[in-house]
């Protein structure tokens, strides 16, 4: 498998963030992840499909990691469960947790800039793209 022919698959925006959840994701920790619908149209890009394998991709642009997809759900926000939200790796342990670590993703400066809308927020029915995916081979 070239890993130059699979689809990128990038967490967060290079720096400290990704490096953090790519750690999680070549340590196992981490198995799930959540971007909003919206993100899918602004690039453009396909919404993920089970069975999808991707090139985990780090700070430095590198793939480090062939994932798969093994589940797709499109859901609000505010439906997000502690399942998922402890399958992100990111150490949450309430829902709470981990929406006020994703608002801060959402609406931070980084997120606000490529999405070109310095006041964008989110809301409990803001649609959400919740994946689960696995490590098929580090690299």
């Amino acid at each position: 498998m070239v890993t130059d022919e699979l689809p990128h698959f990038e967490l967060a925006f290079p720096g400290p963030l990704r490096d953090q959840l790519v750690a999680a994701v070549l340590g196992g920790r981490k198995t799930s992840t959540t971007g909003l619908l919206q993100d899918y149209e602004v690039e453009p890009e396909p919404l993920p499909t089970v069975g999808r394998r991707s090139a985990l991709i780090d700070s430095a642009g590198r793939p480090v990691a062939v994932l798969e997809v093994t589940e797709v759900h499109i859901s609000r926000v505010g439906d997000v469960d502690l399942a998922h939200a402890i399958d992100e790796g990111e150490g949450y342990t309430t829902v709470a947790e981990w929406r006020a670590g994703h608002e801060a993703y959402w609406h931070g400066e980084d997120y606000r800039g490529w999405l070109g809308d310095p006041t964008f927020t989110i809301t409990d029915d803001t649609p959400a793209v919740l994946q689960r995916f696995r490590v098929v081979t580090h690299l």
